[in-house]
C-alpha cells in the first residue's frame, strides 16, 4: 500500500497543562480533499499550526512524504510543499492583485531574479491567477478585492509555490452563496493535482463538495466518514447537540 501523503501518529500538544491535541493519529492520501470540522476548541486549528511548525508538538510525529516535519521550522516545511491560509486573509494590500502572486513566486526564485525588473507576466503567475479566476483583475490593488477574491488571491499565491499539500483554514467564512460555490468547485479542481486539507463548518458546504470529513473533539478525532455517514453517527449528534443543527456545525 502506498504510504500517506500527511501522516500523524501520537500527536500532543499541550498549553499549561491544557492537551489541545490528545494523541491524535490522522492519515491523508495523496489526492483527498479532505474536511475538518468540530466544536470550538475541537484542536483543528491547533493541528494546522502543528503541521507548520507554528505550534511546537508536546509529543508524537508528523511525517509529510515520509519525512518528519516535528522539529523542522516553518520555512523549511514550506519547501517540502506545505503551504497553508489563515482565517483571515494575508495578502499585501497596497500592491497588485498580480504583484501579489508574483512576490509568492519569488519564494523559489533565485535572489538576483529577484532583484530585476519584472517584464511581463511569469507563465506561473498567470496560471495561477487563471485557476483562481483573477486574471481579470491581475492589476487590481488587493485591497479593493471584496473578501472573497481576497481568498481566492491567497490560494493563488499558495499555489505559484507548487505545494503538494495545501492546509486552508475555514476559506469559505464570510463569503456570498456564489462565492462559496465557486471555491467549492475551486478546491475540487486543485485536489485533482494536490491534496487539500480544509477547516470547515458549513454542512450545505460539505454536503456538496466533501468526500471524507474527519471531525475533531477535544483534541482527538471523534468519527471519520462520509458527510452522511457523519451526520449519522450517535456520537457525533451527542457532541452536537445543543451547539448545533442539521445545516451549520460550528468551528473554532
Amino acid at each position: 500500500m502506498t504510504a500517506p501523503l500527511l501522516e500523524v501518529r501520537g500527536l500532543e500538544v499541550v498549553f499549561d497543562g491544557f492537551r489541545a491535541i490528545d494523541r491524535l493519529d490522522l492519515s491523508v492520501d495523496e489526492g483527498e480533499l479532505r474536511f475538518l470540522i468540530g466544536p470550538n476548541g475541537a484542536g483543528k486549528t491547533t493541528l494546522i499550526d502543528t503541521v507548520t511548525a507554528l505550534t511546537r508538538a508536546s509529543s508524537g510525529s508528523i511525517r509529510f512524504a515520509g519525512q518528519e516535519l516535528v522539529g523542522l521550522r516553518p520555512f523549511e516545511i514550506v519547501r517540502l510543499g506545505v503551504g497553508r491560509t489563515f482565517q483571515t486573509p494575508s495578502v499585501f494590500e497596497q500592491l497588485t492583485v498580480v504583484e501579489n502572486v508574483d512576490l509568492a513566486a519569488g519564494f523559489r526564485r533565485p535572489l538576483r531574479s529577484l532583484l530585476r525588473r519584472r517584464r511581463g507576466i511569469e507563465p506561473e503567475v498567470a496560471e495561477a491567477l487563471a485557476t483562481v479566476g483573477l486574471e481579470a483583475h491581475a492589476e487590481r490593488p488587493a485591497g479593493m478585492l471584496p473578501h472573497g477574491q481576497k481568498q481566492w488571491l491567497e490560494i493563488a499565491m499558495l499555489l505559484v509555490q507548487r505545494p503538494r499539500l495545501l492546509l486552508l483554514d475555514e476559506p469559505v467564512a464570510g463569503m456570498t452563496l456564489d462565492e462559496r460555490s465557486r471555491t467549492g468547485e475551486l478546491l475540487t479542481e486543485i485536489a485533482r493535482t494536490r491534496t487539500v486539507v480544509v477547516i470547515e463548518h458549513d454542512m450545505d458546504f460539505l454536503r456538496r463538495f466533501a468526500t471524507t470529513v474527519t471531525v475533531l473533539h477535544e483534541g482527538r478525532i471523534l468519527c471519520e466518514g462520509t458527510v452522511a455517514e457523519v451526520r449519522a453517527n450517535p456520537t457525533v449528534q451527542e457532541v452536537y447537540l445543543g451547539r448545533a443543527h442539521d445545516r451549520r456545525i460550528e468551528v473554532g
